[in-house]
């Protein structure tokens, strides 16, 4: 058994150690037939897989669909995710520690914290650290990465996994340029803002190849909040004979935060809102991945897609606090003496996690007439596989890097978790065409393995346990004629609960349930000429959702079944060009994104967990205390669910001409919500319960790009009126970005 003096072996390592990324390129190489006989072909038609496509296939969609195009991100040069998807309609973000490298993203009313609710892909492929296992999101790639951002929520997502509930966001990195081509770019900006990317590549014969370097580091929206980034990623296709294509990826990336994972308390706020007193907390993360993803068309309508991906990650954040109502004090540190000595004699815990992750994923596409009916089908399977090593490693000190002496009692080992999971899934969706209608039916199945060892125990304790799950859905086009397609869908929403919420740390099998709902979606698409419409009416009716079983639990709280909860309400998204419409270069237009949430509570029994020592809620039930007598429930059916504002809104007043200048002026407006269960009126002093007021945020930006020199310049302003306003409670208050300005130059060969 471990002792409390166990010191962790060396940390962040420069190469990967685990088998599934190192054997990656080698078992690739095995999926393509003929290599040595390579002839000359496209090497631009790229072996990836689209969630969406381009923007002429969504009128075949069958369902709510949007496409963050080049030209957008581009245009607006984007310092986040965060910054990017708030202009998605039905999409949500909550900003933390200003880079967007944990992004909290939440689609129609789920709550975003971790993004934990929704499926994240580059380039069709999962990036979370165990998307069966835990899915909240600790790491992000920069922005900069992508070249596109795909977003589905209809019942076409099932052939996706395993997350089949809010939607699937899709980042799709650039293609592989046919010419040389080098492109070089800096920008400066506020709050000692620095970023750089160089970018290489080109094609020879039906070999081509595009590498990437970012560099990004910058303060957040807190004091004593930092961050240093550097993301190498190289891209290489091969084409051959025409039928076989083959594009591998490989990406390092490396980021040493200083960042704590609390927020502050009522009365911290109200001193200095910005201020971070834990300046010693740090993330230390590393991500090595590799994929590679082959495509053959051994016939006239048929392809088959094999994808294969790896990802080795080191995490360790070391902090002094998870939550504003966590302070040092002399009862839980007695070397501490409480708030005065934290930077000295106080300890500090280091969450220390090691995750692999691989898995293998073809897919088969084809066009037949069924029945006399043309009948295009798409069908696949996965066999996936991941890895959590967990530790949780407490210091002496606030710069501790290591586990402190046996002696201190707050020092040492404190958990030592391996927790694995297995999943197979497999999924058809056939699409059938009837004259002006599609009718697109599909199934998907998970079948999840759960193991979780205790290896602080004496001996070692173990638990198992498996779920399986049918997720179908139905969706339906109808093409009335014009620009204008009707669609309607509804599909089984499935989530998986975590591997620690599941199977305890005992060994033992917790009844919890998988998030179960039924989704669904009606609307509209226009597009023609200058102008683009889509309103879409959606309705999540869940079985069982799983929520904090605290009332301010936060991202790491262990998790309850709320049993039922109804989300429901509208979309609309759009853009008017005025110079397509006129035939002039000159173009001013408008383009917006609006949500309205009129529905988001609990349906069903529900009580949520307070202190006894707190002041009872007028008006709310209470059930009596927990056995240990420390807790009481309260009714909290029919309540708002936290983190569901009612109304948000993106909206955009540009001029652009040509594409030489472009320049806009936008608006981003949240309504109030509520930051816990009980939808508190009032706050409470650790600063994780109570209303958040709602904003309003004025953004610019401007580009000018010469032609002859392709050189760009550009300038963003975010938060032009320095608006103070409270991002999030899940951990206490934190203050969302402040104004900044940046500005920067591209420059292409």
């Amino acid at each position: 058994m471990p002792t409390a003096s166990t010191t962790p072996r060396p940390r962040h390592r420069v190469l990967p150690s685990s088998a599934p990324v190192t054997g990656l390129l080698a078992l690739a190489a095995l999926l393509v037939p003929g290599v040595a006989a390579a002839q000359t072909a496209d090497t631009t038609r790229l072996a990836e897989i689209q969630v969406v496509g381009t923007r002429d296939r969504l009128a075949q969609i069958p369902g709510s669909a949007f496409l963050l195009d080049r030209a957008t991100l581009r245009a607006w040069h984007p310092a986040s995710v965060n910054e990017a998807l708030r202009r998605v309609p039905g999409v949500a973000t909550r900003d933390e520690e200003g880079f967007g490298l944990r992004p909290n993203i939440g689609i129609r009313g789920l709550n975003p914290t971790r993004s934990s609710k929704l499926l994240l892909l580059e380039d069709g492929l999962p990036i979370t650290f165990a998307p069966y296992g835990a899915n909240e999101t600790y790491y992000h790639p920069p922005i900069e990465r992508f070249d596109r951002v795909e977003v589905l929520k209809g019942s076409g997502q099932i052939r996706f996994g395993p997350q089949t509930i809010g939607g699937v966001i899709n980042y799709l990195t650039p293609a592989v340029p046919r010419d040389p081509t080098l492109t070089l770019s800096v920008a400066r900006g506020a709050r000692e803002f620095l970023g750089a990317r160089v970018r290489a590549g080109g094609s020879v014969g039906p070999l081509g190849a595009l590498a990437t370097y970012d560099r990004k580091q910058g303060e957040g929206a807190r004091d004593n909040v930092g961050t240093r980034l550097d993301d190498v990623t190289l891209k290489a296709t091969l084409a051959l004979g025409g039928r076989h294509g083959l594009t591998v990826r490989i990406n390092g990336y490396r980021e040493r935060s200083n960042v704590t994972y609390s927020g502050l308390t009522e009365a911290e706020w109200a001193a200095a809102p910005r201020q971070n007193p834990f300046r010693n907390d740090s993330m230390l993360l590393d991500r090595w991945g590799a994929s590679a993803t082959h495509r053959w068309t051994p016939g006239t309508g048929v392809e088959l897609t094999t994808s294969l991906y790896a990802y080795d990650v080191s995490r360790d954040w070391w902090r002094q606090s998870s939550n504003s109502a966590e302070r040092p004090n002399d009862a839980s540190d007695p070397n501490c003496g409480g708030m005065a000595n934290l930077l000295t004699t106080c300890g500090n815990q280091g969450r220390v996690r090691d995750y692999s992750v691989w898995g293998i994923e073809p897919r088969v596409s084809a066009v037949s007439t069924v029945l006399g009916l043309p009948v295009a089908i798409e069908g696949g399977l996965r066999v996936h596989g991941e890895r959590q090593d967990r530790r949780q490693v407490n210091g002496a000190s606030p710069a501790a890097r290591q586990a402190g002496p046996a002696t201190d009692v707050n020092s040492g080992l404190k958990e030592n978790n391996l927790r694995e999971n297995r999943a197979y899934a497999v999924f058809v969706q056939p699409r059938v065409f009837l004259g002006r209608w599609t009718l697109t039916p599909g199934v998907r199945v998970e079948h999840v393995t759960y193991g979780r060892t205790n290896r602080l125990a004496d001996p070692d304790t173990s638990g198992r346990t498996s779920l399986t799950a049918v997720v179908p859905g139905v969706g339906a086009t109808f093409d009335p004629g014009g620009a204008v397609t009707l669609f309607a869908g509804v599909h089984r929403g499935f989530a998986p609960p975590r591997t620690e919420d599941i199977v305890s740390n005992a060994g033992g099998v917790i009844e919890l349930d998988a998030e179960l709902s039924w989704n669904y979606e009606v609307g509209v698409r226009v597009e023609g000429g200058g102008a683009r419409l889509e309103a879409t009416a959606f309705r999540l009716d869940f079985e069982n959702q799983t929520v904090p079983a605290s009332v301010a639990g936060g991202a790491g709280a262990a998790l309850t079944s709320a049993g039922r909860t109804l989300h429901q309400g509208l979309e609309l998204a759009g853009r008017l060009d005025a110079g397509r419409l006129r035939g002039s270069p000159h173009n001013v237009f408008v383009e917006g994104a609006v949500t309205w949430l009129p529905t988001a509570r609990f349906e069903g029994p529900r009580f949520a967990y307070v202190g006894t020592a707190g002041p009872d809620v007028p008006g709310k039930v209470y059930a009596g205390p927990d056995a240990a007598g420390t807790r009481q429930q309260v009714s909290v059916t029919g309540n708002r669910l936290p983190y569901a504002p009612r109304g948000t809104l993106a909206l955009t007043l540009g001029y652009a001409y040509r594409d030489a200048f472009d320049m806009r002026l936008e608006a981003v407006a949240v309504s109030r919500q509520y930051g816990d269960a009980l939808n508190t009126g009032v706050v409470v002093p650790d600063g994780q319960q109570g209303p958040i007021t709602g904003y309003t945020l004025w953004n610019a930006a401007a580009t000018y790009t010469h032609a002859g020199t392709r050189t760009t310049l550009f300038v963003s302003a975010r938060n032009l009126t320095d608006r103070l306003y409270v991002a999030d409670r899940t951990r206490g208050l934190l203050p969302g970005l402040p104004r900044t300005v940046q500005a920067g130059v591209v420059q292409t060969f």
